[in-house]
């Protein structure tokens, strides 16, 4: 990129119409702008500070055209003084436009500066600039501006911070538009997916379980002889139990199938379609199938069947079995919705292997009961305004898929 306009295209941005007032000044202006717009071979840096302070005094009251004028003039500059950036900026957006369309002598620190004291328009363009930074999409995102998150989530080469997608991740539930855009986006991991999944429409869910439902099988292969040491130890080290329990491949509580009247996890099925599904029931299945009540309780509750049928497929459960858990839920009637939320149910159960479903059960499983805490429900029920990252990821989850479920 020339350090200067050609000759030509200074002299038409400058050129005065026959009869403008303030011709002086418009001379003026394309005197210093001519100086700042000098290589810096012609000119060091002392002086065109000099310069462009004189020129941001005159253009601070200058008119709309004359400081339009300056800023085409100074737009394709690979060095622009800090102050006349600073001024156009935060000036009307049109000024501002061609600066933040393909200027690349903006830095973070301008950009970041036209973020807090410029308008939605501004911050829009800046969405929509090549190599948006982590740490300017971060404070786009802050914003909360649909068209501005909307622009950016677009910007295939904007690069998101993982704070931002945690963001994102809340503002979806209320603007369900923005959950295609993300799934697209590459910076999203399985752990936002798997929570984003519970508010998504039917399509949605099927790309979450499609892209980010992931085999555990390298887990498995790398602490396949920890399983033993942890059973010599008794089991009596929390962390390292519970991460086992996310590994290992058995998804059947074992100790639970000791302890319930029912034979197997079919027969509590079974008990649900001949008696109809009860808490007990329901809690009872959710503890065969090695889940959290609080978590079976979510699965159960959600219509869209494709909870239930990760639900099936991950604890070995037949086709059979999810038609009948989706019979004792009371899920048979003639309505439309119903039906269709049957099909892709089924559908959902087909598609996804045993191992993936596994995944995504033991992290709902994980994240959706082991944070919860008097606290949490309070923060939820509340509407807490806790900052998302002083919470842990399963914290996180459990706020915002419970985020209905627990206000009164």
């Amino acid at each position: 990129m020339s350090d200067t306009h050609p000759p030509a295209a200074a002299e038409v941005a400058f050129a005065p119409a026959e009869g403008t007032p303030h011709r002086a000044r418009l001379a003026l202006l394309k005197r210093l702008a001519d100086i700042v717009s000098l290589p810096s071979s012609r000119v060091n840096a002392f002086e065109r500070a000099v310069v462009a302070d004189l020129l941001v005094e005159i253009l601070r009251d200058a008119d709309f055209d004359e400081r339009a004028r300056v800023a085409r003039r100074v737009a394709v500059l690979t060095e622009i003084p800090n102050c006349l950036i600073r001024l156009f900026l935060r000036d009307d957006i049109d000024i501002a436009d061609p600066l933040l369309g393909e200027s690349a002598a903006l830095s973070d620190a301008d950009l970041l500066d036209c973020i807090r004291n410029a308008t939605g328009a501004h911050r829009r363009m800046i969405a929509m600039r090549r190599g948006v930074s982590e740490v300017v999409a971060e404070a786009l995102v802050e914003g909360g501006e649909t068209l501005v998150v909307e622009a950016l989530l677009r910007n295939d080469q904007a690069r998101l911070s993982h704070a931002a997608v945690e963001v994102l991740v809340a503002m979806s539930r209320q603007q369900g538009q923005l959950i295609p855009m993300l799934l697209r986006r590459p910076e999203v991991r399985p752990s936002q997916a798997y929570v984003l999944f519970w508010w998504a429409e039917a399509d949605a869910r099927r790309a979450i379980l499609q892209r980010f439902a992931v085999s555990r099988e390298v887990l498995q292969d790398a602490v396949g002889d920890v399983f033993p040491m942890a059973a010599e130890e008794g089991w009596q080290d929390a962390l390292t139990r519970k991460a086992l329990q996310f590994i290992e491949r058995r998804q059947r509580n074992r100790a639970a199938i000791d302890k319930s009247p029912y034979a197997s996890l079919e027969d509590a099925v079974e008990a649900a379609v001949a008696g109809g599904m009860t808490r007990e029931l329901a809690e009872e299945i959710s503890y065969l199938a090695g889940l959290k009540p609080m978590t079976g309780a979510k699965i159960m509750a959600d219509l869209g069947g494709e909870a239930l049928a990760v639900m099936c497929k991950a604890a070995g459960l037949p086709r059979s079995a999810l038609a009948s858990l989706w019979r004792a839920l009371g899920r048979l009637d003639d309505s439309q919705a119903t039906s269709a939320a049957a099909t892709r149910m089924i559908a959902t159960y087909d598609m996804i292997a045993v191992d993936r479903a596994q995944t995504v059960l033991r992290y709902w499983n994980w994240s959706l009961s082991s944070a919860m805490s008097p606290a949490l429900i309070r923060a939820i029920r509340e509407e807490d305004g806790a900052p998302l990252d002083e919470l842990s990821v399963p914290q996180r989850t459990a706020m915002l898929a419970f985020a209905d479920d627990f206000k009164a």
